[in-house]
């Protein structure tokens, strides 16, 4: 199989997975409580080179995390309480493996924190908005990425054995900084107080429960007699306070399939909905999505009896996987076009749909909406150059339009009969909020809330001319000059550093005021790429290639 892979002798990364084929994670599920359990299997690493010893974790795990935290949201409704605990003795978790990391490219390395930053956010995402409330039941010690999946849960606790502890010990050890987002979740989300938090990040071997409950670094604990009752009458008061269990059936999520095809430099990934044209020589591609063709769902038993087919979930699952395949399997592509095919109609009959079926209770029409924003929001997150082409043809409407909104630009073609047009929708109001917060419709006129509340209050289609008179467009070339001026800005943007490029957009794109998400994939994303290529902690005799040898690591003191 063809793919840009940073090792072309190595795999390219696949995300599709099922309960009964994780090597890492335990599912089980007990009416309204669900515990995860992490026994990682060391012989089974994503890529050869390193055991996962000590319940340490690479991307392999991760996928089998987030395909679990998907699955309780979608196959187990019903669950209130899903308890995230160890299934090795003394060791909840020891976080990143380090050989893993060392042996990585320093690509992949960013993509797997980002990747994992995004499952974390999953985990708060379905606490907040879904009744499940996740907690980290710490039967061992909890360090570096350990300790950082227990701050994504709502509560942490630590078992009292005189042993365990919780720690981020990346810079005394690592060189690095802890990388899915344990320094701000400190801060932000568990409000340590930032001093105690210096104290805690640079003490490697960390806290155990006394003073991990002083410092805020846990929410309780029991000692091991008291351990089991301890988190089953914590996780039964969750789901009392929750409302227990309502009784609601899930779906099951089926896999996503794809053909691949390769003819010379153009590779054609397809899904039933979504079409990856890949041009290797070129160094962009071409990302499509086709809107629905069957009636909406017209009732939640409908739309359950559809399941993971209804266009709503089984598009945006398939714009997921396409995205994740070019994070991490074609390096080199560095520009997106985005492309829709379809009817406008079509596209707003299944939002309103689904808006409704909400609004009545549905809880599956809840899930679509919460998904369709996580692959928003991974779209916002992706390091690549993106534009979207709206011609003739296109579907840029309601829930589609946002996509066009998550480019860096959206060139309209301004035709001369006026056919071209984009088409409004519900859920700008709202419904797919990014990452900060705010709508992209709210962070694309920044600044203009009586713009915003002028085309809030439009209803129907928007020509080219339009569009981009009130910004919802960046340009509306006509006819004669579409062909060149795409042409020009798809050539000038693949010769431009990608570093350069990586850095520009994703300042732009986090307009607007900075929360603990933006700062994860924004601030934390920036950092960690620079300091994963520095001599301190890559180089020769740096801290990631030193660790676990006799010899300490050689810095370069100069502080930069």
């Amino acid at each position: 199989m063809a793919h840009d892979s940073a090792h072309l002798d190595l795999p390219p990364v696949t995300f599709d997975t099922s309960p009964e084929r994780y090597h890492h994670w335990k599912l089980a599920v007990d009416g309204a409580v669900a515990t995860l359990t992490m026994q990682v299997d060391r012989d089974a690493p994503l890529r050869p080179g390193y055991d996962l010893k000590m319940n340490s974790y690479d991307l392999g795990v991760d996928i089998e995390l987030a395909d679990a935290v998907r699955r309780l949201r979608f196959e187990h409704p019903q669950v209130r309480c899903i308890v995230v605990t160890g299934g090795v003795p003394k060791m909840f978790c020891a976080g990143a493996n380090i050989k893993m990391l060392a042996g990585s490219a320093h690509g992949f390395k960013v993509n797997f924190c980002k990747f994992t930053n995004e499952t974390r956010c999953e985990i708060e995402d379905a606490t907040t908005h879904s009744s499940q409330r996740y907690i980290a039941a710490l039967n061992g010690t909890a360090a570096g990425g350990g300790y950082e999946l227990a701050e994504a849960c709502a509560e942490i606790y630590l078992i009292d054995d005189g042993f365990s502890a919780v720690s981020l010990p990346e810079v005394p050890l690592l060189g690095v900084l802890p990388g899915t987002g344990g320094l701000t979740r400190l801060v932000d989300k568990r409000k340590v107080r930032r001093d105690v938090a210096d104290l805690f990040c640079t003490k490697a071997e960390g806290f155990r429960l006394r003073d991990a409950l002083k410092m805020r670094l846990v929410d309780g604990g029991w000692p091991k007699s008291k351990w089991d009752q301890g988190i089953a009458d914590r996780s039964q008061k969750i789901v009392a306070d929750a409302g227990g269990n309502q009784g609601e059936q899930g779906i099951a999520l089926t896999p996503v399939a794809r053909t691949q095809v390769r003819d010379g430099e153009i590779e054609t990934l397809t899904w039933p909905n979504v079409t990856l044209r890949i041009l290797h020589d070129k160094r962009w591609c071409e990302l499509t999505l086709r809107g629905p063709t069957e009636a909406a769902p017209t009732s939640a038993a409908g739309l359950q009896a559809q399941g993971a087919t209804a266009w709503s979930l089984q598009a945006f699952r398939e714009l997921d996987a396409a995205l994740l395949d070019l994070r991490f399997n074609y390096p080199k592509i560095g520009l997106i076009l985005l492309q829709t095919l379809g009817t406008a109609e079509g596209v707003l009959a299944h939002d309103a749909a689904i808006a409704q079926l909400r609004a009545d209770g549905s809880w599956l029409a809840r899930e679509i909406q919460l998904f369709q924003s996580r692959v928003l929001r991974r779209l916002d997150n992706m390091s690549r150059s993106m534009f979207a082409l709206i011609e003739p043809g296109s579907c840029f409407a309601g829930t589609l339009l946002e996509i066009a909104w998550s480019a860096d630009r959206a060139y309209m073609l301004d035709d001369p009969d006026g056919a071209n047009r984009i088409a409004l929708g519900q859920v700008h109001a709202g419904t797919h909020a990014a990452h900060n917060g705010m709508t992209r419709l709210q962070i694309r006129l920044y600044g203009d809330p009586e713009g915003l509340a002028k085309i809030l209050a439009m209803h129907g289609d928007v020509d080219a001319p339009t569009a981009e008179k009130i910004g919802l467009v960046t340009r509306a070339p006509d006819d004669i000059d579409w062909e060149d001026e795409v042409r020009l800005a798809i050539e000038e943007r693949v010769s431009f550093s990608p570093d350069a490029l990586t850095g520009m957009e994703q300042n732009l794109r986090f307009a607007g005021p900075e929360n603990c998400d933006t700062k994860l994939f924004g601030r934390l994303t920036a950092w960690q790429n620079w300091i994963f290529q520095r001599p301190n902690a890559v180089g020769e005799r740096g801290a990631l290639p030193m660790y676990g040898h006799p010899q300490a690591p050689v810095f370069d003191w100069n502080r930069t």
